[in-house]
């Protein structure tokens, strides 16, 4: 029997717990997975370089013997098609996440008739979580350590932190 191939596709910027655990769940479902960092062409500017996501998701994947990491910045469908994937594997918070989710699967299957797409709904205590609202957090200086991995949590704050703090800037009453 051949070797059952998924990807877990995205940007990964920075890669979340939320990512984590739809990655966990995956590797228990196939033989192989293979998280896929992405160039996500509708956003203008990413925080972290193409290989420090890679890195970043190398790492906290690390434990997962079936998970592997790599960067690609063409369709997504020619990348299943030459690494022999059968299925996408794409976390959904909502249903807003659905819509636009469910375009893009209907797009690869066109593109690769072979390839599924397989949703896996995000565990409860993720369903908020995006690497957007991480990114705001840290930027801001809050803590994001329950949002992120332990492994890597030093490597966002260090990048997205804010300097010293400068005067408070109101707008007047009106």
């Amino acid at each position: 029997m051949p070797k059952r191939i998924a990807i877990c596709p995205g940007s990964f910027d920075p890669i979340t717990k939320g990512h984590l655990d739809i990655i966990r769940r995956a590797a228990g479902l196939f033989d192989e997975v293979v998280v896929l960092i992405m160039v996500n062409y509708t956003k203008a500017a990413t925080a972290f370089t193409a290989e420090e996501r890679v890195d970043m998701a190398r790492r906290v994947t690390r434990g997962i013997p079936n998970v592997r990491v790599d960067f690609y910045a063409g369709l997504l469908a020619d990348y299943a098609r030459e690494a022999g994937a059968c299925t996408l594997v794409k976390g959904l918070r909502a249903v807003t996440d659905f819509e636009y989710e469910f375009q893009m699967a209907l797009t690869n299957k066109k593109l690769y008739p072979k390839l599924e797409t397989l949703f896996l709904t995000t565990d409860i205590q993720h369903m908020y979580l995006s690497s957007s609202v991480v990114r705001q957090v840290a930027s801001f200086g809050g803590d994001i350590s329950e949002f992120v991995c332990p492994e890597v949590l030093q490597d966002i704050v260090a990048r997205l932190a804010p300097g010293p703090p400068g005067p408070v800037r109101r707008e007047p009453q009106t």
